[in-house]
């Protein structure tokens, strides 16, 4: 009972002011920056979401966190439009302010070749810059595992070069 009572003030208390008060106007832009340079070297599309707290509706949801946390970042997957490429192979990387987590979707074209597991293993390694509060840290290596599993699966060709840019590069804050 404890517990709930902390999660749920835990995600009351923080806002899309938060967000971007933790997420200020020049991380914003180096973000931004390196979504653009990844997606250079690769046909896939990187999508950062960074979101205060979980709304309401996944508070009142039963079952651990990790999988409540999980739910919400294939929501968001969908309301983004992360799975809306070319190629099926766009990612999305949900960070979670309240809970200080992190969570990767991975379009079906990318998880034809990368396992779930693998996709654990790395929100594992970044969980501890997260804990601590190094958002941007953590962000980066996210984004730079992300980069390369997809250069590996989907490196930049001249047939993916016309493609474009499918995705805003710009983190959505929440």
């Amino acid at each position: 009972m404890f517990e709930t009572i902390q999660r749920l003030w835990r995600h009351r208390r923080l806002d899309e002011r938060d967000t971007r008060r933790m997420i200020d106007p020049l991380l914003v832009q180096r973000l931004t920056q390196r979504v653009h340079a990844s997606e250079q070297r690769h046909s896939g599309e990187i999508r950062l979401c960074i979101e205060a707290s979980l709304p309401n509706s996944y508070l009142r949801r039963q079952g651990p966190m990790r999988e409540i946390i999980r739910q919400r970042a294939l929501t968001m997957f969908g309301k983004l439009r992360v799975w809306d490429t070319e190629h099926n192979n766009g990612v999305l990387i949900y960070l979670l302010l309240a809970e200080r987590a992190i969570e990767i979707v991975a379009d079906r074209g990318l998880n034809r070749h990368v396992s779930r597991m693998e996709w654990q293993a790395m929100v594992q390694r970044m969980g501890s810059a997260f804990s601590t509060g190094d958002f941007e840290t953590g962000l980066t290596q996210a984004m730079e595992e992300v980069s390369a599993v997809l250069v590996q699966h989907f490196a930049q060709t001249q047939d993916t070069q016309r493609l474009g840019n499918q995705l805003p590069d710009a983190p959505d804050l929440r």
